[in-house]
């Protein structure tokens, strides 16, 4: 079955982390831990590169920009800009990479309704000899040097942005954080609402996920969000965000980071088969989202797979993304429909964009 995954930190892997996504995971595995110096428990244990996006048929995705400034206790592997010329810059470099695997026929830049249209007919049957399709997102604010950048970002291929990531971007709070937009966060969603470009709630703090839903209003989305009925902690959506994204028509990407799966996760010590971490727990996710909705046409895929993680820390009968084809049995066995697996898989993001963009 034909999966759209809505987040994936591709040229940030591919970058910053050195990983030729064209490899194979066990080589870029290999090589890894060959490696001397180490620098993270996720080095040799990615998930994902093109090879195995083919082997689980995902065919479609949502694929970043992730260019931070530095912030102080956060993880240096993604907050590392002293200002924002330099995340700017290396935006502008990460946007590059996805340009040249373009004009090499790795992928296709879908940005529209009619390229969503060709794209998803070529994969229709989950198998294409074509390329990967992928829409651009912005996962943090902080490399627009000012709202009336917006219109730029959108013209070079830039579809969606969401204000802040961890900590505060110059726009807004995001995770770990408690407080509203800045200043310039209201321009900048009015300048993404003039020209068309969505908003990704996913790492807005609270306050800011409801003073963004007050001022924006376009189309909305949740890329890589649980539930924090399930797994307390602000990074996930309460019952009420889920219920007021659902009001928005939105659509939400569950994510396959095992600290967000199961309460109680130690990171740096829990292991995935400790804390009971399994593909299991994910659709449980995906099934809460439905239950809030009524209807499976709200709940997604949005795996953050080598999202600054790697197999220590997603479930433990998951080696790569590959592993996203075990979702559909999953829910058949809770009894879930066809259709209603297939709108989860991929058919509610499909519809999300294309109405998005048919306005």
């Amino acid at each position: 079955m034909l999966v759209f995954d809505a987040h994936l930190d591709l040229a940030w892997n591919a970058i910053d982390w050195n990983r030729d996504l064209l490899q194979s995971v066990p080589e870029i595995r290999r090589r890894e831990m060959a490696e001397t110096g180490v620098d993270f428990k996720a080095r040799g244990r990615n998930t994902v590169t093109f090879p195995e996006l083919r082997k689980g048929k995902v065919g479609i995705f949502i694929a970043t920009l992730l260019p931070r400034l530095f912030r102080p206790n956060l993880m240096p592997a993604i907050q590392r800009y002293s200002n924002m010329d330099m995340a700017h810059a290396a935006a502008m470099g990460q946007m590059d990479y996805y340009r040249v695997l373009e004009q090499a026929g790795h992928l296709n830049w879908i940005k529209d309704a009619a390229g969503l249209d060709r794209h998803v007919d070529s994969w229709a049957t989950g198998e294409s000899s074509g390329p990967l399709g992928f829409i651009l997102s912005m996962e943090g604010a902080d490399p627009v040097l000012s709202p009336d950048q917006v219109h730029e970002w959108f013209a070079a291929g830039l579809r969606i942005i969401g204000p802040a990531h961890y900590g505060v971007s110059p726009y807004a709070h995001g995770t770990g954080t408690v407080g509203g937009l800045f200043p310039p966060g209201k321009p900048l969603l009015k300048e993404m609402e003039k020209v068309g470009m969505i908003l990704d709630v996913t790492h807005l703090s609270d306050q800011c996920f409801d003073e963004a839903l007050d001022i924006y209003g376009g189309p909305v989305l949740a890329s890589h969000h649980n539930c924090r009925s399930l797994v307390p902690d602000q990074r996930q959506l309460a019952d009420e965000h889920i219920k007021k994204l659902i009001s928005r028509g939105s659509v939400i990407g569950s994510a396959l980071d095992a600290w967000m799966l199961a309460p109680g996760w130690i990171r740096g010590k829990s292991t995935p088969k400790e804390a009971n971490v399994s593909m299991a727990t994910y659709v449980d996710h995906i099934d809460r989202v439905c239950q809030l909705a009524g209807n499976c046409n709200h709940a997604a895929i949005g795996t953050d797979l080598d999202g600054g993680f790697g197999t220590e820390q997603t479930p433990y009968d998951l080696d790569t993304i590959a592993a996203l084809q075990v979702v559909p049995n999953l829910l058949r066995e809770r009894g879930y429909k066809d259709a209603d697996i297939k709108n989860i898989m991929h058919g509610n993001w499909i519809r999300f964009f294309h109405k998005a963009w048919s306005k």
